[in-house]
């Protein structure tokens, strides 16, 4: 009896999200206006207008506005196509291959333009995945085919209305994050799209509304034939979206399995006792995010990976190794999985290994090491790593105060510092010039 009824709530929830019923919003009923867009993008959307175009706001700047929060891009969604947009704006180009997109230029901002995709046959690969999608059609076809209900809202700035055609606004409200559609034919489409609910959902503060989570548990395995890079991206998204933490707790309840990406793996062992590093680092990303800070992908990389990494470096320490050569052959026997098989670029790759490498070098506080290690590019940032190995017990906090001081110390007071610390290590820690014998004067031959 319970299945029966349960079934029935579902299959109608189902049924709601499929129809198309478009709603017409005046903006001013949710405080939204022109003013809230920027410049860039009222002036595409008008311009396409008045070329006999609709055009539109669309996505998750309408979503944001409704939410209260500043947007930080805008998309317009056209039923002009590709070509056409090009011929109308000069600064313009055309991008992408599974999906069609005109990059607009307006000052220093790039608007993105997306023509209304239809609902015709796709490109699919042998595991249902949309391979190539560059059929168009209407604003509803457009509706019908975007991922969540909260993003398939139309805001036109002119008209100051939202178009909602499948109750966007009222999910919003709600809070709810909702699949348009059968939510696991939407999986099978695009298994991205598990990682998106998962970054929304965390980002946002939503519940993932009921039919929307259940088919996760058994499509996640699908993200496995994903391109590496596709799935580095959206796992990158998940990471700088201000709210890595809350998404971490939503892939463990959403049920997406461990093994689909290495990265993920390691994420969701963040909460260990032995890995309090990652979240540590994430906690910190977070906050920097939200104050409009500058964060660094190479660092957030190295300290989600160094537990893996320490731990390969500990082995080879116990083996009787020295420090440095020890912590080489860790980095190397991860570096080929990192840079190929998990789709890092090799520029974050490169700097997660400086980091790394400059770990046991900040044992060094004497002589002239120090010095030359001050002068180095990376200092600051393997500077901060050292805090994070501290903050979590890994390294004494003397060695972590003793190299803040002496980043923020005089030339003069470096010397005493590394003067004084090889004194306590029980010598000068200057070599003494070998004095060198008189040579002597070879006798004339013959006298």
């Amino acid at each position: 009896m319970l299945k029966k009824w349960l079934n029935k709530v579902l299959s109608g929830r189902q049924s709601r999200q499929t129809e198309v019923r478009k709603e017409i919003i005046p903006a001013e009923e949710y405080r939204i206006s022109a003013d809230m867009i920027s410049f860039a993008a009222e002036k595409t959307v008008k311009r396409l207008q008045e070329e006999g175009f609709k055009a539109y706001i669309v996505g998750g700047a309408v979503r944001d506005m409704l939410l209260g929060v500043e947007p930080k891009d805008f998309d317009v969604a056209t039923d002009a196509t590709p070509e056409q947009v090009r011929k109308i704006f000069r600064r313009s180009r055309i991008i992408g291959r599974r999906f069609q997109i005109v990059h607009v230029m307006t000052g220093p901002e790039t608007i993105e333009v997306t023509t209304f995709r239809g609902g015709g046959k796709v490109q699919q690969n042998a595991h249902g995945r949309i391979m190539k999608d560059n059929t168009y059609g209407s604003i509803e076809e457009d509706a019908m085919r975007r991922d969540f209900t909260c993003n398939a809202l139309y805001y036109d700035p002119i008209r100051e209305e939202i178009l909602d055609f499948h109750n966007g606004v009222n999910d919003i409200a709600d809070r709810s994050l909702v699949m348009i559609g059968d939510a696991a034919e939407r999986y099978r489409e695009d298994p991205v799209r598990i990682l998106r609910a998962v970054r929304l959902s965390g980002k946002l503060g939503f519940s993932v509304e009921e039919s929307t989570a259940a088919p996760i548990p058994e499509y996640a395995s699908r993200l496995k034939h994903e391109p590496v890079a596709r799935l580095f991206d959206e796992i990158m998204k998940l990471l700088f979206s201000g709210h890595a933490r809350e998404c971490l707790k939503k892939l463990n309840s959403l049920g997406v399995s461990d093994d689909i990406h290495p990265l993920l793996t390691a994420l969701k062992s963040a909460e260990k006792a032995e890995n309090r590093i990652i979240s540590l680092a994430l906690k910190n990303t977070d906050e920097r995010l939200r104050q409009d800070k500058s964060v660094s992908v190479g660092f957030v990389l190295a300290a989600v990976l160094w537990p893996d990494v320490n731990r390969r470096w500990q082995q080879n320490l116990a083996q009787g190794q020295k420090p440095a050569p020890a912590l080489t052959d860790a980095i190397e026997s991860l570096r080929s999985d990192v840079e190929k098989g998990w789709g890092v670029p090799q520029r974050f790759a490169a700097t997660m290994r400086e980091i790394w490498q400059f770990q046991p070098q900040f044992e060094q506080m004497r002589g002239a090491r120090p010095h030359r290690l001050l002068a180095q590019q990376r200092f600051r940032a393997a500077y901060d790593f050292l805090v994070l190995r501290g903050e979590v017990g890994e390294i004494d906090r003397q060695t972590v105060e003793w190299w803040n001081s002496f980043q923020h110390a005089d030339e003069g007071l470096r010397n005493e510092m590394t003067t004084n610390h090889a004194r306590a290590q029980g010598n000068e820690g200057v070599k003494k010039k070998r004095r060198r014998r008189p040579r002597k004067k070879k006798t004339e031959q013959g006298q």
